[in-house]
């Protein structure tokens, strides 16, 4: 029996429905960031107006478990009692100053003694920020202009990385939104994941042209697409025999996977790295960091240009500081990992049992239910349309029985220390349900 992606498990949300209809009037599609309008899942947003530990409220006084956790920064979950208290304490001596301040030499010193090759790390305000400035850099440090990046990796909406895959091995790319010349991304080339062919060819043909290859060394923006070492491994064998740069995107494994994010796990250290989400600890924080003579090219000491009126300021590294510190005092990342191997013991029964192919994919703290046919991809592959349905009616189903998942199928869930043996048990029992209310 099919059931409906609309589903009968829909509960009102009216005063949800409400901001949302306000929302849309003064704010285009309603949302600040287009994910949040629950388009790939149908329906209305929910609004929510608390958090605690693992658990949301919605405007409807709704209770959630949460597995998005803001789409990874809260690693403590919310409201942890030692970044609140940092916050609180920062914002009376002042939200910001636009001039240095302590708090952020100690956010950039736990950060560069943690990351393997790193020496020195800029502070900006967003992933997006700290990507588009790295590969100035690049570009700048090595005198070339082209930059390579994967198809199914997401690196921020800036221009010249709003760029899709064609059809062949290689392309030039295409601008994949509206508002994006064609000129701006002539110098962006993109290779498919896990296709060493691909990339040893691209450099043969334009390496000595390549500034850089940018990728997420554990890509989760079309879902967990994992890679083998040995694929990352050529990518920093191809850019050192060529002379460009490896710049691995930590956006969302740095500080997360570990404490020295992908590149401790996979052993492997990238000419450049960025940063965000964990290193905020719920607040708009970025960075990108490299090598003391990379780095020396940013102004003021060197001829490339970056800045940003609110990077470093005291409120937001208050809470980058106080969550490194909760982590490294509470073995946070051995007991992530151990929450990850829990959830994944409770789900492989409750997926072998499930009516349609449904298989758990796992880094750390970081999972994906994928919904593929042939289970977990490493490249980018489009969910068939009874796959996308099959998803939205889960999501529902599931957001009635109080779980809430990320609003779309490609998207990776997080979980959190806040997270409990009782709360993974609980997750796990839904799911059985729901999937079983699919058949």
């Amino acid at each position: 029996m099919s059931h409906s992606p609309d589903g009968d498990r829909r509960q009102p949300h009216p005063r949800s429905e409400q901001l949302y209809e306000r929302a849309t009037r003064v704010i285009p599609g309603g949302v600040n960031s287009p994910v949040r309008a629950f388009r790939a899942v149908g329906g209305t947003p929910l609004f929510f107006e608390s958090g605690s530990g693992a658990y949301l409220k919605d405007a409807d006084g709704r209770s959630y478990l949460d597995l998005v956790c803001s789409w990874g920064p809260l690693i403590l979950g919310h409201a942890h009692p030692a970044v609140v208290e940092a916050v609180v304490r920062a914002c009376h001596d002042g939200t910001t100053f636009g001039a240095p301040c302590a708090a952020e030499v100690e956010l950039a010193e736990r950060v560069v003694a943690s990351y393997p090759g790193i020496e020195q790390v800029r502070l900006v305000s967003s992933g997006t920020e700290a990507v588009m400035s790295a590969i100035r850099l690049a570009r700048a440090f090595t005198g070339r202009d082209l930059i390579v990046k994967f198809s199914g990796c997401y690196h921020g909406h800036a221009d010249h990385l709003l760029v899709a895959a064609g059809s062949g091995l290689a392309t030039f790319g295409r601008p994949s939104s509206a508002g994006v010349p064609e000129a701006f991304i002539e110098a962006t080339r993109v290779l498919p994941l896990d296709d060493e062919a691909a990339a040893e060819a691209l450099f043969a043909r334009e390496g000595d042209r390549i500034a850089a290859v940018i990728i997420e060394p554990v890509p989760a923006n079309h879902g967990l697409l994992l890679q083998r070492p040995q694929f990352l491994a050529i990518l920093r064998a191809l850019t050192r025999h060529y002379g460009a740069l490896l710049i691995f995107d930590e956006v969302i494994s740095g500080f997360r996977l570990a404490r020295g994010g992908a590149a401790e796990q996979l052993m492997i250290v990238p000419d450049l790295a960025t940063f965000g989400k964990v290193i905020g600890g719920g607040m708009p924080v970025g960075a990108f960091a490299g090598p003391r003579h990379v780095m020396a090219r940013l102004a003021p000491d060197g001829d490339t240009y970056q800045a940003g009126t609110l990077s470093g300021n005291p409120v937001a590294m208050a809470s980058g500081i106080a969550t490194l510190d909760v982590l490294a005092a509470e073995d946070g990342w051995e007991k992530l990992e151990a929450l990850g191997a829990q959830l994944e013991r409770l789900l492989q029964p409750v997926l072998r049992e499930a009516p349609f192919p449904v298989h758990l994919v796992r880094a750390g703290s970081l999972f994906w239910l994928s919904l593929h046919e042939d289970g977990a991809p490493r490249t980018a592959a489009a969910l068939p349309r009874q796959a996308a349905e099959r998803f939205a009616a889960l999501f529902h189903t599931l957001l009635a029985e109080g779980i809430y998942l990320p609003p779309s199928a490609y998207e990776a869930c997080f979980l959190s220390l806040a997270h409990t043996a009782a709360d993974l048990e609980r997750f796990a029992q839904a799911l059985r349900g729901a999937l079983a209310t699919l058949r």
